[in-house]
């Protein structure tokens, strides 16, 4: 894969941030929850974060969250589902910007 196409995959890896009540729990301990690509690996997730924000990685844990199953009337349907990654940044690192300051 060229440089030029690698990094345009790398801007696409990263979806978009996941706020919930844990994901602020962990910002306390310098980690960051973000929503990325099914496809994504932890290596891509890594260099997508330090080309896009600037900052060092130390380390990158991903899960698979499943769809949800819900139902209109008689319809059943199903969430897509979707994969989320902790992000722990090195010491003196931070994405304000992302969450905003707190």
């Amino acid at each position: 894969m060229s440089q030029a196409l690698h990094q345009e995959r790398l801007m696409t890896v990263i979806r978009g941030p996941h706020l919930s009540e844990k994901a602020h729990i962990a910002a306390e301990s310098n980690q960051i929850v973000l929503k990325v690509r099914t496809d994504a690996t932890k290596k891509e997730v890594q260099q997508a974060v330090e080309l896009l924000f600037e900052v060092k990685v130390e380390n990158v844990q991903i899960l698979n969250v499943k769809g949800k199953t819900k139902r209109f009337q008689q319809t059943r349907g199903r969430r897509p589902d979707w994969k989320k990654a902790y992000v722990k940044l090195a010491d003196g690192s931070s994405i304000e910007e992302l969450f905003g300051a707190e």
